[in-house]
């Protein structure tokens, strides 16, 4: 999520056509092919990346004529897409300092064409930043080619790597610069349906688990095979300050802490928490009362020297999980069990507790960590655990349990602009959300659960913890994500 400001809404108009469904399918990068395949028909599919210890998803795609090859983060917290020029001086750095997922180089394409000199500036959160041209492009996605595709050129940035934003037009970064929805252009989502690709403004993501191999976004459908149960819509909320859809906010009302020794129902004075639903994030990031809750249920311990919370990785065995409820009662519930929340420290080295309660056992982070502002995100950490509708034109989002590595596919595609997710039900008393929330304190009756199923497992003896490679990294390693205004130097 990058950093906006208020500005005057408008209204963003999409065309109506008749539309196929396009897919792109996720999967490790080890075992990833750039080789594009065709399946059902009108489906189209495409490689991203799940770079699980780099965080995020990444998607092949080929920009130019004749395309060049390029791996951007897939993200729903951001609505531009943007390459990074071959001539950006982050690009001519060697090894992994440089475009290892690569640039793009605009002399080398012949339907290059600027739309906005100097006006693409995009700013995130930890001080990240890409600026240069807007241009339109060719740009293609598992085959499914759109023409004159507007997206920003990075040719100052210090980000080695681009981005598909898929959020709301009025979220891009133009808007935000100029203070005007009338600067809007049709991104990703909205040129799709236009160009007759897809019939309504709409997709479902599906990130899988932490390991698979398995994944997708598909625009202009769901697949009913990859999720358990029902879908279950609610409301997403305006901005406060513009009061224009501008990001996919919505209402959380509650969260549980599940374990064989009990359950508590853990407390927030900000409920219901406005959270934003976010793939460009690799982590979750809750109220500090919450998160101080949901620590001391797993035993994860916070250190302010490094700004991140840590746990044993061993506790990636435990069998609890954390519920987490929206819209009110009757609303989705998504179970978020710990093999998704504990994660391995900077590139995966083995690190183990200097001292103290976990003193020789394996170091992990933990994947629910604090924000001390209203900005709240539930990230990949959350996100695969769902499946996750996303409908932009009646600003609402469907959610249900993920089907963790389902192989069967039912894809239903919505049938004209403007229709309702297929299959979902409107979850039944969203008036909740306008409580107010209050801080007690839980009896921590699931804590031992926690730990004991964790404690069976067995514990590795490791070579020491670099703690000065944390201190290096400081709050930088709890605010991983570019996409969101989060990316781990």
């Amino acid at each position: 999520m990058r950093t906006t400001t208020s500005f005057v809404a408008g209204a963003l108009v999409a065309s109506v056509a008749q539309a196929q469904v396009v897919q792109w399918d996720i999967v490790k990068r080890q075992t990833a092919s750039n080789k594009l395949t065709r399946r059902q028909g009108d489906t189209f599919t495409e490689v991203i990346t799940n770079e699980k210890l780099r965080g995020g998803y990444f998607a092949t795609c080929q920009v130019g004529t004749p395309a060049q090859n390029l791996t951007l983060q897939l993200d729903t917290g951001s609505s531009d897409i943007w390459v990074p020029s071959s001539s950006a001086s982050v690009c001519e750095q060697s090894g992994d300092d440089g475009c290892t997922f690569g640039s793009f180089d605009e002399s080398a394409s012949t339907s290059f064409t600027v739309v906005g000199e100097n006006e693409f500036s995009i700013s995130y959160v930890d001080g990240s930043s890409s600026k240069g041209d807007y241009i339109a492009e060719t740009f293609e996605i598992g085959g499914a080619t759109l023409d004159n595709m507007t997206m920003g050129l990075g040719l100052r940035t210090d980000i080695p790597y681009g981005l598909v934003g898929v959020g709301y037009a009025l979220n891009e970064a133009i808007v935000a610069n100029t203070q005007s929805a009338s600067s809007s252009y049709d991104n990703l989502p909205v040129l799709l349906q236009k160009q007759g690709l897809i019939n309504t403004n709409a997709y479902s993501l599906w990130l899988n688990d932490l390991d698979a191999n398995t994944g997708s976004i598909l625009f202009g459908g769901i697949d009913t095979e990859k999720y358990q149960g029902d879908l279950t819509r609610i409301n997403i909320y305006k901005d406060s300050s513009s009061q224009a859809f501008t990001s996919f906010t919505v209402a959380m009302t509650s969260l549980q802490a599940v374990s064989s020794s009990g359950a508590d129902s853990l407390s927030s004075s900000a409920f219901p928490i406005p959270v934003v639903l976010d793939s460009g994030t690799t982590f979750s990031y809750l109220p500090t009362d919450l998160a101080e809750q949901v620590w001391r249920e797993v035993g994860a311990e916070y250190y302010p020297q490094y700004g991140v919370p840590l746990l044993p990785c061993n506790m990636e065995n435990s069998a609890g999980y954390f519920s987490f409820g929206f819209g009110g009662s009757g609303g989705p519930v998504i179970n978020v069990t710990m093999d998704e929340l504990v994660v391995s420290l900077a590139d995966g080295d083995p690190y183990t507790f200097p001292s103290g309660q976990h003193s020789g056992q394996a170091a992990c982070q933990f994947g629910l960590q604090n924000f001390s502002t209203s900005t709240y995100l539930l990230g990949d950490t959350f996100l695969r655990s769902a499946y996750v509708v996303y409908d932009l034109v009646n600003n609402e989002i469907a959610l249900a349990p993920t089907d963790f590595n389902a192989t069967d596919s039912n894809v239903i595609a919505f049938p004209s602009e403007g229709a309702q997710i297929p299959s979902a039900t409107a979850a039944p008393n969203q008036a909740e959300v306008t409580q107010s929330g209050s801080l007690t304190t839980p009896t921590y009756g699931a804590s031992g659960g926690f730990k004991d199923d964790a404690a069976s497992a067995a514990s590795m003896l490791l070579p020491a913890f670099d703690w000065s490679r944390i201190a290096v990294m400081g709050v930088s390693m709890s605010l991983m994500m570019v996409g969101s205004g989060f990316f781990l130097l």
